[in-house]
């Protein structure tokens, strides 16, 4: 079954999932991160060229032909390269998410994308999924 993992009070949702990305990768794992427009596609596709700050994250869009050996893809369609880790940066559960090992969802520390964030995570714990949690908030402390 697919293990969840919320990340909340997160400052900057994109730095996130680069973090999250590049965490990942030196574990040796692939992500896909999945994105709800073009606008943050492209906000995420440029971040990563600079992420981190000495290096950059190997990278490509889903429907490029590198996506099946690059170890982060930047999604917005159900073309996925493999299904090892999803990285959501949607509003919604995506309708995909349980052909993927894991999935991280990425909470904002505004109060409305913290609503959304109870909605997702009262989704995946409804349905009998293993779900975690990171406040990043208090990691930050």
């Amino acid at each position: 079954m697919t293990k969840v993992d919320f990340y909340t009070g997160s400052e900057d949702k994109l730095r996130t999932a680069c973090q999250l990305s590049h965490k990942a990768m030196q574990n040796g794992l692939r992500v896909l991160l999945h994105v709800p427009n073009d606008d943050t596609a492209d906000k995420l596709d440029k971040l990563l060229w600079h992420y981190p700050a000495t290096a950059f994250l190997p990278h490509c869009h889903s429907h490029e032909a590198d996506a099946t050996t690059m170890p982060v893809v930047i999604g917005r369609d159900e073309n996925f390269p493999h299904s090892e880790l999803l990285i959501s940066l949607h509003d919604e559960c995506t309708t995909f998410f349980s052909r993927f090992e894991r999935v991280i969802e990425i909470v904002g520390s505004d109060d409305d994308d913290a609503k959304l964030g109870r909605a997702r995570f009262k989704f995946y714990k409804d349905r009998g999924y293993d779900v975690g949690h990171t406040d990043l908030a208090k990691l930050r402390a």
